[in-house]
């Protein structure tokens, strides 16, 4: 069983979980129930006012997200987080008796006007949701956490329209009652989430919109990973809301297909979400794995693009049910691109969200978020307005996902050049579940948070890559300026800010100024990691430690944890053959290599006492 469904036993995060699920089940029974009923039971609508009326509803939504979102960061901060999300869903119990009357009354001017207030519940929500994972959780629980929150969302759309077209085709009262109890469901499950204590309980809340939006977008810039993460979420909700606004009328229009096959649709691209975001758990090993985003932009491009080249033309006549679409020729391939357009969106979006909430300081985590939410809504609110620019221009529905995902190339291009740290983990984690399987032990012994010093034993050219995508903090690696400098490693180490040192007879100045760095890093409450040996072992056993540790120590007498490296011995990084990298693979793929990290040990232990540690937990596998 994932860790991430295991949380569910818990009071920390079931009734968030629940209260969640319950709103994001609640905005699409409604929502879909007024897209079912203008794009499939309104006989007097014509396409184009279909095409006008669902996007026009989509930007209601959408729009109190940029107008409220300050607001709400502000609230999230300053407020005790679980008070706050009881009276929020009290609000979400008030709109939906305005909603549930719009129904009755069958105006669907009067329902989407409702999708605005709709709109600002929902923006209220998004900062105080996202920013109480990271203190009702663990560490090692944030990708699981944000795994289950995407699930849930994705699963709650999926279940919000089949429910909802089957409601509405019951009556208009029945899909009024449904909205209003699962408002009042949804509060109900919010009574027992837990006391979280408020990031910034002294802050002053600004009623001036523009200048707290500057102000967000600041402090989200601060930190250049995060904010290009922020971007990189919003253009995914571009990507998003353009699929999921588009489809009922693609689904009708484009392959033929009746309400049941919109169903269907979406339930294999709400599933491929849940999948991609279990999947990312998986892979990520209980860290914030940011190497999976390329590779689910990839899917997300290749996927929407094979889209476009698979399409049914639609006979203009009757419309087919499940039954009848996937026995033609094309539907199986359209299905398979919708699922894995899914599961790309999974790895593409929850390792982005951990990242914000992992690398975001507390006192400003929810206003990030909601600067977050301010992006997230302009790209959604541009992507409303692509929709019917493009389509009021009299290109097609599958022609406007083919430019989509050509933008998409681009857009992910341009982020991962300006924050190359994505390729880089990307390699790191394609090394390590390519050519390695890595058993990891005892790295709870490294701590979370503050300074410390990382001593691990020497085998190979890529000891710091598979460290780098086993450890869950970023670690700034001390090593030999002639490997930092190799080819391909190179890019690698100087994303990770590695530190090249070089011997005192070769170049004291960069010796001098590799202390200088480490010491920087450490009274910044970073983790160093050093290769005490100095050199890649000849024959397999280890070389006695240098005593530039015992200088960094006493100028920063910080906690030391021991790890080990084993089973690297041997392989074609190794020196094993003579020179390292002669031989190809000799172990084979995906060969099962050890990392075990022992208790922390304090900063006055002798050298000879710390290589003890090491080679014991070395043990005889080398």
């Amino acid at each position: 069983m994932p860790d991430s469904i295991k949380l569910l036993s818990t009071l920390r995060f079931r009734p968030f979980f629940l209260t969640q699920f319950a709103g994001a089940f609640n905005d699409n029974l409604y929502k879909t129930g007024l897209t079912t009923l203008i794009a499939f039971q309104a006989a007097s609508v014509s396409q184009e006012d279909s095409n006008a009326l669902v996007n026009i509803a989509a930007g209601l939504f959408i729009l109190p997200f940029f107008l409220f979102s300050p607001i709400a960061g502000q609230l999230a901060d300053k407020f005790e987080k679980s008070m706050l999300i009881r009276r929020i869903k009290l609000l979400e119990i008030a709109i939906m008796l305005l909603g549930a009357a719009a129904y009755v009354f069958n105006s669907i001017p009067m329902l989407v006007a409702v999708l605005f207030f709709m709109g600002t519940q929902s923006a209220l929500f998004g900062p105080v949701k996202y920013s109480l994972l990271p203190q009702a959780l663990e560490p090692g629980e944030l990708v699981g956490g944000n795994a289950m929150v995407e699930f849930g969302t994705f699963i709650a759309i999926l279940m919000g329209l089949i429910v909802a077209v089957y409601v509405i085709g019951i009556g208009n009262a029945a899909i009024a009652a449904a909205v209003l109890v699962t408002a009042c469901l949804g509060y109900w499950a919010s009574r027992g989430i837990p006391a979280l204590s408020p990031g910034a309980p002294d802050l002053q809340i600004s009623f001036n919109i523009p200048r707290q939006i500057v102000s967000m977008m600041r402090d989200a810039g601060a930190n250049q990973t995060v904010f290009y993460s922020v971007i990189g979420i919003s253009w995914f909700w571009f990507i998003g809301i353009t699929y999921i606004t588009q489809l009922p009328n693609f689904v009708r229009y484009e392959l033929g297909g009746d309400q049941q096959v919109y169903v269907l649709l979406l339930a294999m691209f709400s599933i491929g979400i849940g999948a991609g975001s279990f999947l990312c758990e998986k892979l990520s090993g209980r860290m914030v794995e940011i190497g999976l985003v390329p590779i689910g932009s990839l899917g997300l491009t290749l996927f929407g693009v094979d889209l476009y080249f698979n399409q049914g033309l639609s006979s203009g006549g009757e419309l087919i049910g499940p039954a009848a679409f996937m026995a033609q020729s094309f539907s199986l391939r359209v299905c398979v691109d919708i699922i894995m357009l899914g599961i790309s969106g999974g790895l593409y979006i929850v390792p982005l969200y951990a990242l914000i909430q992992q690398r975001s300081e507390l006192r400003k985590r929810s206003r990030i978020i909601a600067a977050n939410n301010v992006l997230n809504a302009l790209f959604m609110v541009a992507a409303s307005v692509y929709g019917l620019i493009v389509l009021s221009a009299g290109v097609s529905i599958p022609v406007l996902f083919l430019i989509m995902a050509l933008m998409n190339a681009a857009v992910v291009l341009f982020i991962f050049k300006l924050v190359p740290e994505f390729i880089m983990r990307m390699l790191i984690w394609l090394l390590v579940h390519t050519i390695y399987r890595v058993d990891k032990s005892g790295l709870d012994n490294i701590p979370d948070e503050g300074p410390a010093v990382l001593i691990c034993n020497h085998v190979s050219f890529v000891d710091a890559l598979v460290l780098a995508g086993s450890l869950r903090r970023p670690i700034r690696f001390v090593m030999y300026y002639k490997i930092f400098q190799m080819p391909l490693l190179s890019f690698i180490f100087r994303t990770a800010n590695a530190i090249p040192i070089a011997g005192a007879r070769e170049d004291p100045a960069m010796m001098e100024r590799a202390f200088e760095q480490v010491s920087e890093a450490l009274r910044q409450g970073e983790i160093v990691c050093i290769f005490p040996e100095g050199k890649l072992t000849e024959d397999g056993e280890m070389n006695a430690f240098k005593p530039g540790l015992s200088r960094i120590l006493q100028r920063d007498p910080v906690p030391v944890v021991p790890l080990a490296l084993r089973g690297l011995w041997g392989s074609f990084f190794s020196r094993a053959y003579g020179s390292a990298m002669s031989r190809l693979l000799p172990r084979g793929m995906l060969s099962r290599i050890e990392l075990v990290a022992g208790e922390a040990v304090a900063a006055d232990t002798t050298l000879d006492q710390m290589q003890e540690r090491v080679l014991q937990l070395r043990g005889a596998r080398r």
